[in-house]
């Protein structure tokens, strides 16, 4: 049976989460054998609109990518809400789309809106207070227990460490069951999160991003009970598709170079067409 996020995210456990932003993504990271996943809010923007992760996504567009990933993926996942597309009445209503969409946590931000991207310049974030009404009304507006809060905050990059701890703090105390400080810069300040702020807490690792890549066994020591890899495939995808292509276009033939593509039967394999060619005997 597979585990529920609540049974997962303990401290010192350090699941490792990929993100998808796609049903595709999500396949290949159920098939990979993780435990649990994170649809990304960067990813959406980046594959559904071509642009990059700056506020431009609606809650109906996410809430939709949710649905389709659960379709097609069993393992359990948290859905980026970013700021929650408005204030606390917009809360509500994404917390009623996601868990609709099949979504069974929603990572929630303290960033004004239109956000950005968590390791790009230039953020701003909203007073506490704010930040606290929007978790108190998505823990009003949640129908069932087991769907979790996870309350991101962006003051690091504003306020300093020692601020984004108060933060989570306040956030766990309003209701958050998950608590993630985004874009710290070492090791140290990672330690520092757990030992100061006890709870449950995320970490996001994102390569050529503002945050020390620190080992899963190194961030389950310092007590986090995930690890966000919310773009790593996305990023591996664009490099290998870049490849791919630049050395189509320069000699006219993948011939030779065969190996750069995954194979056409394991990709049938992982669009489950046996499964549909069973289906259609069946049923015919």
């Amino acid at each position: 049976m597979t585990k529920t996020l609540n049974d997962l995210l303990q401290p010192g456990a350090a699941v490792l989460m990929p993100g998808a932003a796609n049903a595709l993504t999500a396949r290949i990271i159920e098939d990979a054998g993780f435990e649990a996943l994170i649809v990304t809010g960067a990813g959406i923007a980046n594959t559904y609109l071509g642009m990059p992760d700056i506020g431009l996504t609606t809650v109906t567009e996410v809430a939709d990518h949710v649905a389709r990933i659960r379709d097609a993926c069993s393992l359990p996942m948290i859905a980026d809400g970013d700021t929650g597309f408005g204030n606390p009445i917009n809360m509500q209503r994404t917390i009623r789309l996601f868990e609709r969409a099949g979504a069974n946590a929603i990572q929630m931000e303290d960033q004004t809106f239109p956000k950005k991207c968590g390791h790009f310049e230039g953020k701003h974030v909203i007073p506490a207070r704010e930040m606290v009404q929007k978790i108190q009304a998505a823990a009003d507006a949640r129908r069932d227990a087991n769907f979790l809060l996870l309350a991101r905050t962006d003051a690091y990059a504003i306020e300093g460490l020692s601020a984004a701890i108060d933060r989570v703090m306040l956030y766990q105390e309003a209701g958050a069951d998950l608590l993630f400080v985004e874009a710290p810069k070492t090791a140290e300040e990672l330690r520092q999160i757990p030992r100061q702020a006890p709870g449950r807490h995320i970490c996001n690792i994102v390569f050529g991003g503002k945050t020390e890549p620190v080992p899963q066994q190194d961030l389950a020591a310092m007590g986090f009970a995930g690890v966000l890899y919310a773009n790593a495939a996305l990023q591996a995808g664009m490099l290998a598709m870049t490849t791919v292509l630049q050395y189509l276009r320069a000699h006219g033939s993948l011939a030779g170079h065969e190996d750069a593509v995954m194979p056409f039967a394991q990709r049938q394999q992982v669009l489950r067409l046996a499964e549909m060619t069973e289906l259609e005997r069946r049923y015919s």
